[in-house]
């Protein structure tokens, strides 16, 4: 039986499928202090992806993000959400369709954003009844989770929720929406009722970081049941995005700082995305860790990157992972060597200019599509800013971290060698 330690408390977690299993790799995963651990972690799944990278001549990512909606009840400050079209959906035949090829690659993990994806709760749960070997999860705004759903939830086992919050009430309803804190806090409460080990989300951002990062935040999270955290840095993407809402790199150094003690003094996980890339080796976009399907089809590289030259509904999952746009974005990974700054969307800018002009990608952006060259434009004056930041803070790093990062690009090159450049040396 394997254990976990949360918020205090040992707490037995069952085997996979099961929503506390998730969090147990989760940790595992991020905590990981040698290439040698990573590599044999969760029954050698790092060795088996490397091997299915060899026998499908692509890279198979561990995860597969995918909006079944972009439908939403709320409509937040910020939020690309809103530019989408409310009635783009994913079938649930074709839903079932890319989660059975998915399957078949050796993806095992199903991560739901959107729209808010629990506007197909039925379907979602008719998913999760299918593929019993498939770990699910849903970004939500938790305004639509109840007694009933959580029920479902603890029966399914296979299914877990990761809820949106801005910090304080007043800083969450600024972004949300009147009364959608108070429903947050009832939907943990129903959560932890049931023990179901779920999970915070939130977006950092100029006006609520320093909220976000701190102790009191956090420790109210634990104590409303959350085994473990997200944290999403405010990216700039659309013409008309809010631009005062970006951190600079001053703010974004704070919150790395924070919650990387915070994490280490209470031993509890905290994936904060732009700011992990020391423990997830640099940038895991177009395959490398996680691709992204929206709700029109198109393949992206991840849910903040919105460029693609191919849609599940013309193209197997295979070939899309094996497309030019994501064969240039894999070639030009890392897109530096410091691990913190491992974005080409607001680490390097030049970077993502690069990969959409060799790949002959285009904009899915709906409502406000822009170039990649616009988005860069936007994120170089702060990709400076924070370049000199990340320097100071990476050699301030443990020994372990620093060390590993060098061994792991080995080891992406190798993963390269038995994956892009055979297909390439072999035509296929």
């Amino acid at each position: 039986m394997r254990y976990l330690k949360i918020n205090g408390e040992k707490k037995k977690i069952p085997p996979f499928p099961h929503h506390k299993f998730y969090v147990y790799c989760s940790r595992k995963f991020f905590m990981a202090k040698s290439i040698l651990y990573h590599m044999t972690m969760n029954r050698f799944i790092t060795i088996k992806e490397l091997i299915n990278g060899w026998r499908y001549k692509t890279f198979i990512p561990r995860v597969l993000l995918i909006d079944p909606t972009s439908a939403c009840n709320l409509k937040c400050k910020g939020c690309w959400a809103s530019d989408y079209s409310r009635t783009d959906h994913l079938s649930y035949e074709k839903l079932d369709d890319i989660i059975t090829q998915a399957r078949k690659l050796g993806i095992g993990d199903v991560l739901m954003t959107g729209g808010e994806p629990l506007m197909r709760k039925d379907d979602i749960i008719k998913l999760c009844d299918k593929h019993r070997r498939t770990t699910f999860a849903a970004f939500t705004n938790a305004t639509m989770i109840d007694e009933k759903f959580a029920d479902e939830m603890v029966r399914l086992g296979n299914l877990n929720m990761f809820l949106s919050i801005e910090g304080t009430k007043e800083e969450t309803d600024f972004r949300r929406g009147q009364g959608v804190y108070d429903k947050v806090i009832k939907a943990m409460d129903i959560l932890k009722s049931r023990d179901i080990g779920f999970a915070f989300s939130a977006c950092y951002h100029s006006k609520n970081y320093k909220t976000i990062a701190s102790d009191e935040f956090l420790d109210y999270m634990r104590e409303k049941g959350c085994w473990f955290g997200w944290l999403f840095n405010y990216v700039p993407v659309g013409s008309d995005a809010d631009l005062e809402l970006t951190c600079n790199a001053e703010q974004r150094a704070y919150v790395q700082q924070k919650i990387s003690n915070y994490c280490i003094r209470n031993e509890y996980t905290i994936v904060d995305f732009w700011n992990n890339g020391h423990l997830a080796f640099g940038c895991l976009a177009a395959g490398n860790g996680f691709i992204h399907i929206n709700s029109k089809g198109d393949v992206e590289p991840c849910a903040f990157c919105h460029y693609s030259d191919s849609n599940i509904h013309e193209v197997s999952l295979l070939d899309a992972l094996r497309s030019p746009f994501f064969t240039a974005f894999r070639k030009a990974q890392p897109f530096s060597s410091n691990p913190l700054r491992a974005c080409p969307l607001v680490d390097v800018p030049e970077g993502i200019v690069n990969v959409v002009k060799e790949g002959n990608a285009h904009s899915t952006h709906f409502n406000n599509p822009e170039s990649a060259e616009t988005l860069a434009e936007k994120n170089y004056k702060r990709a400076e800013q924070w370049k000199i930041k990340a320097e100071e803070l990476f050699k301030n790093m443990p020994p372990h971290n620093q060390k590993n990062f060098p061994v792991f690009l080995k080891y992406h090159r190798f993963k390269k060698r038995t994956s892009d450049e055979r297909r390439k040396n072999q035509n296929v």
